[in-house]
């Protein structure tokens, strides 16, 4: 249960003009993401706008995309809520199209303590005992940290399967590692962390940079696990200033203005994210020129 590879793609959601969901843009770019490096597409996370979406839009999202990737990759839907039964009743619904997992979030603004959090993914993986669940711990969007002890109470779950890290601290990783079994996945939320994370115990990125490097990650993912240290470091060295030019302003302005560029019409961010500036564009065209991208 779970075996999701190494290159997870956290898509993002495109729009039309009007400000509605493109279903045909977003089936067109999971297909091509799974032809470019990607194992499995994590939809609706934060990279797909998650706080802006409806539970109608984010389970339409999950059926287009099943349908376009069938049997080429696997699809983890993002169901997450600061409310446990929203939590539930999203996950429930998603498990009947056939998702292969669900991804998580730490309850955001209410700021649950550590039994607190417990039992909210206690809760939702109890009453979606055949879907794999992804905790997903980002403490700069939630307001809050999922501790390493709480991830290894969590851990002993048939199917709390893995992690998507983002705290960004490599000190909490490797206790997660230390305290839980190397069956529990360990995924790097942060595309500049994925080579340190790997040599900690980490399987692979949930990534953002793999909308445009997909391949290259594959390929440094496993050149480490081949024990090709070096090849792994020059490709992690030649990819570290997209790692952090898709971040200089919030995710995903970055990232959609960068797919812009390549010629995918995926809109506009919906408010109150707004599109990338002048000099966010302008700093995005250079990179991506200088690394043969566009």
């Amino acid at each position: 249960m779970g075996d999701f590879g190494r290159v997870l793609t956290a898509m993002i959601t495109p729009f039309k003009a009007d400000g509605s969901v493109n279903y045909g843009l977003a089936a067109e770019l999971a297909a091509h993401l799974t032809n470019n490096g990607t194992d499995t597409l994590v939809i609706c996370g934060t990279t797909g706008e998650s706080p802006t979406l409806t539970w109608e839009e984010e389970y339409q999202l999950f059926l287009e995309v099943l349908q376009s990737v069938s049997g080429k990759a696997k699809v983890i839907a993002g169901c997450g809520s600061n409310s446990t039964k929203e939590a539930i009743a999203a996950t429930q619904k998603a498990a009947k199209i056939g998702v292969h997992g669900t991804l998580q979030v730490v309850p955001y603004y209410n700021k649950p303590p550590q039994a607190g959090l417990y039992q909210h993914f206690q809760a939702i993986a109890q009453a979606c005992p055949d879907i794999p669940v992804l905790l997903y711990n980002v403490p700069g969007r939630t307001g809050q940290n999922l501790s390493p002890e709480t991830v290894a109470k969590l851990a002993e779950i048939d199917n709390i399967v893995g992690i998507k890290e983002a705290s960004g601290n490599l000190d909490q990783a490797s206790e997660i590692r230390r305290l839980t079994s190397q069956e529990f996945k360990i995924y790097a939320g942060d595309d500049s962390l994925t080579l340190p994370l790997l040599a900690l115990g980490a399987t692979g990125i949930v990534s953002v940079a793999s909308h445009l490097v997909g391949n290259q990650l594959q390929q440094m993912i496993q050149a480490f696990s081949a024990g090709k240290i070096a090849e792994a470091r020059d490709i992690h060295l030649q990819l570290f200033p997209l790692f952090k030019a898709l971040f200089i302003t919030t995710n995903p302005i970055p990232i959609k203005q960068a797919l812009k560029l390549q010629g995918w019409e995926v809109g506009s961010t919906r408010l109150p994210l707004c599109d990338a500036d002048s000099e966010v564009s302008q700093k995005l065209e250079a990179l991506l020129q200088k690394l043969n991208l566009i």
